[in-house]
């Protein structure tokens, strides 16, 4: 299992890890981006931005990185920083299989993804992502999965994904929407000659959106590692943006809504890994400021009560403008 590197480390940032969702295409639904990266948002650009960002992380300890076939051209950048520093060994390497990019480098697209879960699919992106990455891909995940995922029921599929498994290849899936405990569960069920398919399962869960927290926990008890993503809630638990319990536990802290947020989800002990979708070194290093954040009882439970209904939650993260 790749994830063992990290369970072997002793840096504090061990634990959280880089997505790349929001810096390696030039559209997106967080908040600020015209803050955090201005006009230029050409190839070149934020070729130079992920790099930078990569090379960030890797120095204050970051060891995972996620990317996925629909996040632009995510997995080029990574692939291209991972060969121009060989002494990088150590990271492990997370991708996802299951939409298609479509927006041609725009940011006002009609639709910038499409989601398609097929057998047929998998074996186009699998090879697009091995041409990049070649053997650096430890972790290949199924892209968003929902309770209605003909991926959870496509026994051709589950053949061929665990044919990759066995050759080394570690298989997971990701969560979205309001019904992610039920595909969770439906997930955990789905089986190969009698063994457990998946090895990871990566969802959303933040301060707003916790639905997901009691099926990530059977998740972590079944053996599987957990990677939370979307910690910032695309924006809305950051500075301003942020709920004003949150905003003063922050201050309570002496550090950022962003730290406390991410704290959060590491106080969890179902957590293995915790993404940050910083796009800027700076955003990193704050985020990177979590695991030295002690939330008391008291702290805990008033940001606990900022949960929101999943489905309230859901429905205004798809309202998110893409820009």
């Amino acid at each position: 299992m790749p994830f063992a590197r990290l369970a072997t480390a002793t840096t504090p940032t061990c634990h959280i890890g880089l997505g790349l969702a929001a810096i390696g295409r030039p559209g997106y639904i967080n908040l600020g981006r015209d803050d955090d990266l201005g006009a230029d948002r050409s190839v070149e650009a934020l070729r130079t931005r992920t790099h930078q960002l990569l090379d960030a992380a890797y120095a204050q300890g970051v060891r995972y990185f996620d990317v996925a076939r629909s996040y632009g051209r995510s997995e080029e950048f990574l692939a291209g920083w991972l060969a121009a520093r060989p002494e990088a060994d150590d990271v492990v390497v997370g991708s996802k299989w299951g939409y298609t990019y479509t927006a041609n480098w725009t940011t006002d697209a009609e639709r910038h993804e499409v989601k398609d879960h097929s057998l047929a699919t998998y074996e186009r992106q699998r090879a697009e992502s091995a041409g990049l990455l070649g053997d650096r891909l430890d972790l290949y995940q199924i892209h968003s999965v929902t309770p209605d995922s003909p991926a959870l029921t496509d026994k051709e599929l589950h053949a061929r994904l665990a044919e990759a498994a066995a050759q080394g290849l570690t298989i997971g899936f990701s969560t979205s929407g309001p019904a992610q405990a039920d595909a969770i569960r439906a997930a955990l069920a789905v089986t190969v000659d009698g063994e457990p398919l998946f090895r990871t399962v990566q969802s959303t869960y933040n301060v707003l959106e916790t639905s997901a927290g009691p099926a990530l926990a059977e998740a972590h008890d079944a053996g599987l590692t957990v990677i939370v993503k979307e910690g910032m809630a695309n924006g809305r638990l950051a500075g301003a943006q942020a709920p004003e319990a949150l905003r003063s536990v922050a201050n309570e802290t002496g550090l950022g809504c962003d730290a406390v947020a991410l704290a959060l989800i590491l106080c969890r002990p179902w957590a293995g890994v915790v993404l940050s979708g910083a796009v800027t070194p700076g955003q990193l290093a704050s985020n990177l400021h979590a695991p030295a954040v002690d939330l008391d009882e008291d702290q805990l439970a008033r940001l606990d009560a900022l949960a929101e209904d999943p489905h309230a939650y859901w429905d205004r993260r798809g309202q998110l403008p893409w820009h």
